[in-house]
């Protein structure tokens, strides 16, 4: 059976955060495999960095005393567990960089390249059906002249004379453990473990060099505001002969004098007159397939919605293929006129007379601002 969590650190169990703290502290000088002289030593400083982990955790002890060993196995702690917690919150000022199987420092070898990224601009319309585009940017270049090796061609790196050859350098530091070594990457060659005592002439013995970049980059259909194309291989050379970064093409649309965008829709306003509200009418809409004909019926009222099917924003699946397009939705908003000829005026009043002067309040129903909130809530009919 596992041992209570708070038998092992000694504690009662209303015992607070630093009365818990101090206990782990305490059983962590006595029991720390780098310094203790215990025969199971291990083994124990692995049972109290457990019950520290659980006890320190509010959630955890919560748990803990309530369901017990239950209550806080799976959840990424608990009994058979490998290796040694870090236990940062406590020890960091005294293990960061120390020496040992769990050194910080090693020799650097070969290192990717940083990612680059170039925003790109395009159109409304091409954001639907897809371009090609060239970029521009800056970025850093195996340099020819050393092949990345830093060196003056015909000559060869030497060992470092102050890591001699390790990358990295130690120092012997006295803690309330014991002596401890501390590891720091060698500040001369950098980690490398070897210098050039010839550099390059042309790149001064980086390796690498600052270039400026052409690419032809294919942006594909049914792209939004913000999306990241990942092109592989294109970003900064590696160091060491390590493999080059990747560039990422950032996405921005010219908003359009028309057209809308929401999800996979394109939403379209337009204004019709109360006559053709009223009697109906056959009007030209513009998509971005070019200009449909659209049927308003008689008696047509404003926030009315006609779906034109297939004519929105292809569906961008994370492959960059396409699966169908979205609708475009056509918003009607009638236009009542503000300024009127003589002859419309007479009209008007006329029709004024057969309609009469009684307003009728709404039912409680959908009405037109109901239909607004549902487009910006989500909701379409």
């Amino acid at each position: 059976m596992a041992q209570d969590y708070y038998e092992t650190l000694g504690i009662p169990r209303n015992a607070n955060k630093d009365d818990i703290k101090r206990a782990f502290r305490t059983l962590a000088r006595e029991y720390h495999p780098d310094v203790s002289k215990h025969a199971d030593a291990e083994a124990r400083f692995k049972e109290i960095n457990e019950a520290y982990e659980v006890l320190s955790d509010d959630d955890k002890r919560a748990r803990y005393d309530r369901f017990g060993h239950a209550g806080v196995q799976g959840n990424g702690f608990g009994t058979g567990g490998a290796g040694f917690s870090p236990f940062e919150e406590i020890f960091e000022e005294f293990f960061s960089g120390f020496g040992g199987a769990r050194s910080g420092a090693r020799r650097r070898g070969p290192r990717q390249g940083e990612d680059r990224r170039v925003n790109v601009t395009i159109t409304f319309e091409e954001a639907v059906f897809g371009t090609d585009q060239e970029v521009e940017f800056d970025r850093l270049e195996q340099c020819e002249t050393c092949q990345g090796s830093g060196a003056e061609p015909g000559t060869t790196p030497v060992r470092c004379p102050d890591c001699k050859g390790a990358g990295e350098i130690r120092q012997v530091q006295q803690t309330f453990l014991g002596a401890m070594v501390r590891t720091s990457v060698c500040p001369r060659c950098g980690g490398r473990g070897e210098i050039n005592p010839t550099p390059c002439h042309t790149c001064t013995g980086s390796g690498l060099l600052r270039r400026h970049a052409v690419l032809n980059v294919q942006i594909p259909a049914g792209v939004r505001e913000g999306l990241q194309i990942q092109i592989r291989g294109e970003g900064d050379a590696g160091e060491q002969s390590g493999p080059n970064g990747n560039l990422y093409v950032v996405i921005q649309v010219k908003e359009h004098e028309f057209f809308k965008r929401k999800d996979n829709d394109i939403i379209l306003d337009i204004n019709v007159n109360v006559a053709q509200a009223a009697l109906g009418d056959k009007v030209v809409v513009p998509t971005v397939d070019g200009d449909v004909e659209l049927t308003i019926p008689a008696g047509t009222q404003t926030g009315k919605v006609f779906r034109l099917r297939g004519k929105g924003v292809p569906r961008l699946r994370s492959d960059g293929t396409t699966s169908g397009r979205g609708d475009q939705l056509v918003y009607v908003q009638v236009a009542v006129p503000t300024t009127l000829t003589t002859e419309q005026r007479e009209l008007f009043e006329k029709l004024a007379k057969t309609f009469g002067h009684d307003i009728q309040p709404q039912q409680n129903g959908r009405g037109f601002f109901d239909r607004v909130m549902d487009f910006f809530g989500g909701e379409q009919s």
